[in-house]
């Protein structure tokens, strides 16, 4: 009896174990295993030019890219080059930073996603010498702003 059960369960795990190759088999897409597949929803608006609007980006950690992003291959070569740096461009300014006060226009952005295998949920403005900052260091994922720098005023 307890042979007959230790054989039915290598039995069932070899059956099992079987399963997902047959139904990758039948797909010929190749894909990315899901880790290493960047993915984000980039929106923009306020920049001034023609990156206003919502894209898709996705960055494989074989180099490629895809999705609607105007300049993805950049894009991804970016994200690459700050991952490199052991930067996360996804941070928020911290909360002691010490900012100039200048505005950078009225360009605000928003990146949703994954990247390296972690939730991204990300928002960016020019309301100061830091948040420009963040944001330039960020281009080409969000796009260059025609929005003029210049001091705060008081009004």
């Amino acid at each position: 009896m307890l042979r007959r059960l230790a054989l039915t369960a290598a039995a069932s795990f070899a059956a099992l174990s079987a399963a997902p190759a047959v139904a990758q088999a039948a797909d010929h897409t190749p894909r990315l295993p899901l880790a290493e597949q960047d993915r984000f929803t980039v929106t923009a608006a306020g920049t001034g030019g023609a990156g206003d609007g919502t894209y898709e980006l996705e960055c494989g950690g074989d180099g490629s890219h895809g999705g609607t992003h105007p300049q993805a291959a950049a894009a991804c070569e970016r994200l690459e080059q700050l991952a490199a740096e052991g930067k996360d461009p996804f941070a928020p300014v911290p909360s002691d930073a010490l900012c100039t006060m200048q505005h950078g226009g009225p360009g605000t952005a928003h990146i949703t996603g994954t990247w390296q295998g972690r939730a991204v949920d990300a928002t960016y403005d020019r309301s100061n010498g830091c948040e420009i900052g963040r944001w330039n260091a960020l281009v080409p994922v969000l796009p260059e702003t025609s929005g003029a720098v210049g001091p705060m005023r008081a009004g």
